[in-house]
């Protein structure tokens, strides 16, 4: 597809600054942009590139000012990133979509596929399974029985669904993640020792709107369900335990571990690798960084890092002590040899008393 940069303003309600004819027909980034290409600029560290670019037009934020001339067209939006996503998701929709069941796919009679669908060479799927329209299940997929999955999903190959497990519309699951695996639990008896598995008889319910990184795992209930909710994104290699909640919109960096019957709520993000305890709540709008530490509940709103976490200001303090940790630990064996040194004299002069 090819835009000129007039047509481009036009549909993201932006503004053209340079030559509104100049034409694009796919996308660069900014460091590496050809001509014909677009690009664009949201965060400050990359602005010399601006300079340099090859790119023939590149999506700005609305405020941006240049500090040097510029060779490029631009087109000034209220949210450069938001656009971008915009136009990729616009070019994505336009290319065409498979349709039809491979003569390797394996289908029982009992199971239901919607309209309009792709069922890729040597997907399984179980029986009594329902497929909404529109759905795409690619090769190697594996469905359990009494599946149930909604309009307009995609399942990248090699995903695995596990019995009575439900996904939601519009819900993307990316190559080899495994939804309803049985849970992490087992019950030790202490004569023999030796851990007894306890039955994981429940299942997964993914709500609509989700999206599920590559090899990420979300394991099914003991008892009743592990629920995602509407509009959360998950990274690639990411744990999900037993009877676990994530709120609506939550999102999560790669190799995030959220340990069984942890409640997450709404709108929540997790950096990469933060971990989890188990039996834990962590209220609404919270914000968890990279690698942190969480052992008991979070407050609504809270901002924390660290392992142990702690609040993110506190820690920023602690850490700022951190390098000065060994000069800090030398001053304070002088001072107690100097301590010491008092001591004594004190002792000597009230001995003379």
């Amino acid at each position: 597809m090819e835009f000129t940069a007039k047509q481009l303003a036009d549909f993201l309600q932006g503004a053209v600054d340079g030559n509104p004819d100049v034409k694009v027909s796919n996308f660069s980034r900014i460091e590496e942009g050809t001509g014909g290409t677009l690009t664009f600029l949201a965060n400050p560290k990359y602005e010399h590139y601006i300079y340099t670019t090859r790119a023939s037009i590149v999506l700005v934020n609305t405020d941006f000012v240049p500090s040097e001339p510029l060779k490029v067209t631009l087109v000034r939006v209220k949210n450069a990133y938001q656009s971008l996503a915009q136009l990729m998701e616009l070019v994505g929709k336009s290319t065409a979509r498979k349709t039809g069941i491979a003569p390797t796919a394996i289908i029982p009679e009992s199971a239901q596929v919607g309209k309009d669908c792709f069922i890729g060479p040597y997907a399984v799927i179980g029986e009594n399974v329902t497929i909404g329209d529109n759905c795409m299940v690619h090769p190697h997929v594996c469905i359990g029985d009494n599946v149930t999955i909604g309009d307009n999903c995609i399942l990248y190959p090699h995903v695995t669904i596990y019995a009575d497990c439900i996904i939601g519309k519009n819900g993307i699951c990316h190559a080899g993640s495994v939804i309803g695996a049985d849970g992490f639990g087992f019950a030790r008896d202490p004569e023999i020792n030796v851990y007894n598995k306890i039955p994981q008889l429940g299942n997964v319910i993914i709500e609509d709107d989700v999206e599920i990184g590559a090899n990420t795992t979300i394991d099914r209930a003991v008892m009743g369900s592990t629920i995602v909710r509407k509009g959360v994104k998950l990274d690639n290699l990411i744990m999900i335990a037993h009877n676990v909640e994530v709120g609506e919109n939550t999102v999560m960096a790669s190799q995030v571990g959220v340990s069984g019957s942890v409640k997450i709520g709404k709108n929540c993000m997790f950096g990469g690798q933060a971990g989890m305890s188990g039996h834990i709540r962590i209220e609404d709008n919270v914000s968890i960084g990279p690698q942190a530490g969480i052992i008991g509940d979070v407050k609504e709103g809270s901002k924390v890092l660290g392992a142990p976490a702690i609040d993110s200001r506190a820690y920023m303090r602690s850490s700022a002590v951190f390098n000065r940790l060994p000069d800090m630990y030398r001053t304070l064996g002088r001072l107690e040899k100097e301590i010491e040194k008092i001591k004594e004299i004190i002792n000597n002069l009230t001995s003379l008393c």
